[in-house]
């Protein structure tokens, strides 16, 4: 296998009853990229990214990492692996502070998990772990305010660092800006790219912002029907005739 290929799948695909939602998609994904998967609704792109990290099992076909066939591997396994994912709807402890879901989050995959009775300074290095993915995502300052009291873009922020805390090699994000404001939506797009420009993530998005994708992306596939419809580079995405018509309906010029 190519060392630059960090992710893959192999004709992969997912029945639900006579729906197939993902029809035997087959890309390659290289490491230390910015990769996209798009289409319009109903292409089966959140199905996609549960089947790359485990949170259901395909009906047939390979999902390999770093060369290793994790398909049938489950969700707690997955992250253990180095991939983080998010969703749609954003995932934090309401009611817990800033630093707390943080630190839940690093402790979660540590030695110490479930050990919650052990003497304060066991647990130094998650504190000081939370410390240093807040400062990442600039919310040192807001550690010990309650995450529901966030505005929306710090919640999304919280949710990235939650993600960040095991230092995981993939970041699946799917619609990191839903329900964002839209000036709040450059701030996170620059931090994604920050972070994954540092040279050692490798980044796979799902995002409904035509700007953002075709703005930030390495590289896009484009998902039609549960299949592939096309992937390359964003200017050979906005150049395709056939992706235009599919995704668009021939509406509206997709722009670099």
């Amino acid at each position: 296998m190519d060392s630059e290929i960090i992710f893959e799948t192999v004709k992969l695909r997912k029945e639900f009853g006579a729906l197939v939602a993902v029809d035997d998609v087959s890309i390659k994904v290289r490491r230390n990229t910015l990769h996209a998967i798009i289409g319009p609704n109903g292409a089966g792109k959140t199905t996609f990214f549960n089947l790359l990290s485990g949170n259901i099992e395909p009906t047939s076909g390979q999902v390999i990492y770093k060369g290793r066939d994790i398909t049938h591997q489950p969700v707690h396994r997955t992250i253990h692996f180095g991939i983080g994912r998010s969703f749609q709807i954003t995932n934090i402890f309401p009611n817990l502070t800033v630093f707390e879901n943080v630190r839940l989050a690093c402790q979660a995959l540590g030695a110490d998990n479930f050990k919650f009775w052990r003497a304060a300074p066991a647990f130094q290095k998650y504190e000081q772990r939370t410390w240093e993915v807040l400062e990442r995502v600039g919310l040192k300052d807001r550690a010990f305010t309650l995450a529901r009291t966030l505005p929306h873009g710090d919640q999304r922020k919280l949710e990235l660092g939650m993600i960040l805390a095991p230092d995981p090699e993939v970041l699946l994000l799917d619609e990191p800006t839903a329900g964002m404001a839209a000036e709040q939506v450059p701030e996170l797009i620059a931090l994604i790219q920050e972070i994954q420009r540092a040279g050692d993530k490798t980044v796979m998005l799902v995002e409904h912002n035509m700007n953002v994708v075709m703005s930030v992306s390495d590289t896009i596939t484009v998902m039609h029907l549960g299949q592939v419809l096309a992937e390359g580079t964003p200017s050979e995405i906005a150049a395709n005739k056939e992706v235009q018509t599919a995704y668009l309906g021939g509406l509206y010029e997709l722009n670099v």
